[in-house]
């Protein structure tokens, strides 16, 4: 039995967009018509991606019927991966780091501000709806850590001041620029290093 939390107030239908529909068509493309099952994990990311990134049941049955697949074999690939939500999450999903580079950088403190900011649970959505938080493993960037992933994006070099300012720009929705807070590109080193006397970035 799946340990996710599925949503109580659940919508009655649900049917992807034009604009979804479009992207499915060119998604199932890729894929054998025997093989079409296979398109599942993408239908569902553009289905949570559609509706304010949580799925639906309902949105779990349209792709079954899509796809001509058991209802339970979709819901089952839904429940198994810690990217879909069951349950409404907010317009901005909040998901701090806290594997060990992490931690050992202040991932702790970024947890701290979304509680007193956000909401003292984990995927409790924020009294005006706009945003949750959870804590995940590894997302990939140790090398700028302490990091965080809002929907789609990385921000990154995080200290208590810049999360407590990005998470503020959420509460005015006007999401303050992914990236690092330390100004650095990609994973570039902070200071300058000195090779055969030159300086380099």
């Amino acid at each position: 039995m799946s340990l996710k939390k599925v949503n109580p107030e659940q919508p009655k239908s649900f049917e992807f967009s034009e604009k979804s529909k479009s992207i499915a068509q060119e998604i199932l493309k890729k894929y054998p018509e025997k093989n079409k099952k296979s398109a599942v994990m993408p239908f569902l990311y553009l289905a949570q991606k559609q509706n304010n990134n949580w799925i639906p049941l309902a949105a779990i049955k349209y792709i079954s019927k899509y796809l001509s697949m058991p209802y339970i074999g979709v819901y089952e690939v839904a429940t198994f991966y810690s990217m879909f939500n069951l349950s409404p999450v907010g317009k901005y999903f909040i998901q701090v780091c806290t594997t060990t580079p992490c931690l050992i950088r202040g991932a702790d403190k970024i947890v701290k501000i979304c509680k007193e900011k956000i909401s003292e649970k984990e995927k409790q959505v924020s009294k005006n709806g706009e945003c949750s938080w959870t804590e995940v493993e590894c997302l990939g960037a140790c090398v700028n850590a302490p990091m965080m992933q809002i929907n789609n994006d990385y921000y990154e070099d995080l200290d208590e001041k810049s999360t407590a300012k990005i998470i503020d720009s959420i509460f005015k929705d006007k999401i303050l620029e992914h990236g690092s807070y330390k100004g650095r590109k990609n994973t570039a080193p902070e200071n300058k290093i000195i090779i055969n006397g030159s300086d380099h970035a």
